[in-house]
C-alpha cells in the first residue's frame, strides 16, 4: 500500500508569487487550466495500490480548498485529506507532526512531494528504482546547465555507479554537483525515526534563555533537506538518487507559472491530447498548444498560442492576439488587443487596441538542463528588472494604451500607459 503527501507550505510562504497569491492560496493557482497541485494528484492517483493523498499545510482550510478537495476525490476516486499544521514546521516537522495519521494502515511506501514542482512526475519509475536498488530513500534528481545555477538548489554528490548519495548540501554557497534534488521522494516509513532523531535533538538543544526565546525556531521545525538528508542520511547507504532527463522546473514567481504551463500544455499533448483546442473554421485560429475552457466565448478571428490558457469564463473579442499567456477565470479582452507574456488576473477587463506584453526569462535554449534563473524583483540601480507582466485581479486598462513589463496590484484602475513598473 502506497500514500502520497503533498507539501503546500502556508500563507507566508510564496510572497514572489505575489499579486497572484493575494486572491487564492499559491497551490491552487491554475497552470494550464488547473490547480498547480491537480497535477500532483492526477500523477499520484495513476499509481497502483495508491490509498490516500495526504495534503499537509498551514492555510487556513476554506471554501476554495474545501471545494478543490471534494472535486479531486471525486475525479480520482481515492481518498484525500487536508491536516492544518498549527505553525509552519518545514518540510519534516509537518510530516512528523501528523506521523499517526500517515502510518495508519500500515503503508509500504511514502512518496513527498514539494507543491511549487513541474514536471511529469515518473512515480512509477521511482519505485521500480527503489526495488532495484534495495534503497530505503530515494530522492528524485535532475542536472543543471551550469555549476552557478547549481547554488540556487540542493546539490547531490553521488556514486555515479550504484547511485548512493554520498553527500548533500542545501544551497551550497561553493560549487558542489549539478545534480539537483527536484522535490519529489520516495521514503519507506523508516524515515519517522530520523524525523524522530531530528526532533529529539531539536530538544535537547532548545535555549531555555527567556531574553533570546524569541529568536528561538519551534522545537518541531525541522527540514527534510538540511536536518534529514545532510545530517543523516547522506553516505549512509540508505538514501540514492534517482534521475530525470524530462522537463522539471520550480514555480516560484509569475514567470514560472508562464514557463510551467507552456511545459503542461505540452505533455497533454501525450496524455490528455482532447484537452487541447484545435483551428476549426467556425473557431478562433490555435497555434500548437492553447487550452481554452469549455465555457470561455472566444471570437472567431482571434489567434491563440503558441502556450496559450483561456480560463473558465473569459471572454476573447474580435482579432485579438495572444501568446505565451495565462487569461484567468471571468475576465474580459476586448477587440483587436494583443497579449503577449502576461499572466490577466481574474475578472480583469483589457480595453479595445491595448498592447500587454512582458519580457520571458526563458532558460538559454542552447544548454542542455538549464534551468530559470532565479532574479531578484529589482536590480542593483533600484529598478524593475524586465520580467513577464502580471495584472492581478479585477484591474481595468483602458483601450488604445501599452502596458510593459509591469506589474499591477488588485482593483486598479488604469488612465494611460506604463512601463517598467508596479502599480500599487
Amino acid at each position: 500500500m502506497l500514500k502520497t503527501i503533498i507539501l503546500i507550505g502556508g500563507p507566508s510562504k510564496g510572497t514572489r508569487f505575489r499579486p497572484l497569491s493575494l486572491d487564492i492560496p499559491k497551490p491552487l493557482f491554475p497552470v494550464a487550466g488547473f490547480p498547480m497541485i491537480h497535477h500532483h494528484i492526477e500523477a499520484a492517483s495513476k499509481v497502483p495500490d495508491m490509498k490516500e493523498i495526504i495534503i499537509i499545510g498551514s492555510y487556513q482550510p476554506n471554501d476554495q480548498l474545501s471545494r478543490f478537495l471534494n472535486t479531486m476525490q471525486q475525479d480520482f476516486k481515492i481518498l484525500i485529506r487536508y491536516l492544518q499544521e498549527y505553525t509552519a514546521l518545514g518540510t519534516g516537522g509537518g510530516m512528523y507532526h501528523f506521523r499517526d495519521q500517515i502510518n495508519s494502515g500500515n503503508p509500504n511506501l511514502l512518496f513527498v512531494l514539494n507543491a511549487d514542482v513541474c514536471c511529469d512526475f515518473p512515480l512509477q519509475e521511482m519505485i521500480d528504482f527503489q526495488r532495484e536498488s534495495s534503497a530505503e530513500f530515494v530522492i528524485l534528481g535532475t542536472e543543471v546547465a551550469t555549476r552557478q545555477q547549481s547554488l540556487n538548489y540542493g546539490c547531490i554528490a553521488e556514486d555515479k555507479t550504484s547511485h548512493q548519495v554520498k553527500h548533500y548540501v542545501e544551497k551550497p554557497e561553493t560549487f558542489v554537483s549539478t545534480t539537483i534534488n527536484c522535490g519529489i521522494y520516495l521514503f519507506t516509513p523508516e524515515i519517522f525515526s530520523y524525523i524522530g532523531e531530528a526532533f529529539n535533538k531539536n530538544q535537547e538543544s532548545m535555549s531555555f534563555d527567556l531574553d533570546n526565546s524569541t529568536s528561538q525556531m519551534p522545537q518541531e521545525v525541522i527540514r527534510l533537506e538540511q536536518d534529514i538528508f545532510a545530517q543523516q542520511l547522506a553516505g549512509s547507504g540508505k538514501l540514492y538518487v534517482y534521475h530525470t532527463t524530462k522537463f522539471w522546473s520550480q514555480i516560484k514567481s509569475a514567470g514560472a507559472a508562464i514557463y510551467a504551463n507552456r511545459h503542461y500544455l505540452n505533455i497533454y499533448r501525450r496524455t490528455h491530447p482532447e484537452r487541447l483546442a484545435k483551428s476549426s473554421p467556425e473557431g478562433p485560429i490555435v497555434i500548437d498548444n492553447v487550452f481554452i475552457h469549455p465555457t470561455a466565448s472566444v471570437h472567431p478571428s482571434a489567434t491563440l498560442g503558441p502556450n496559450v490558457t483561456i480560463g473558465k469564463g473569459v471572454t476573447i473579442g474580435a482579432g485579438v492576439r495572444i501568446r505565451e499567456s495565462m487569461v484567468l477565470e471571468g475576465s474580459i479582452v476586448q477587440d483587436h488587443s494583443c497579449i503577449l507574456y502576461t499572466i490577466v488576473g481574474w475578472n480583469s477587463m483589457v480595453g479595445q487596441w491595448t498592447r500587454v506584453e512582458g519580457t520571458p526569462n526563458d532558460p538559454n535554449p542552447n544548454k542542455p538542463f538549464a534551468k530559470l534563473d532565479i532574479t531578484d524583483l529589482f536590480n542593483t540601480d533600484g529598478r524593475l528588472n524586465p520580467s513577464i507582466t502580471v495584472i492581478g485581479s479585477n484591474v481595468q486598462i483602458p483601450s488604445e494604451v501599452i502596458v510593459l513589463n509591469s506589474i499591477v496590484l488588485p482593483h486598479k484602475e488604469l488612465n494611460r500607459s506604463y512601463k517598467n513598473q508596479i502599480i500599487l
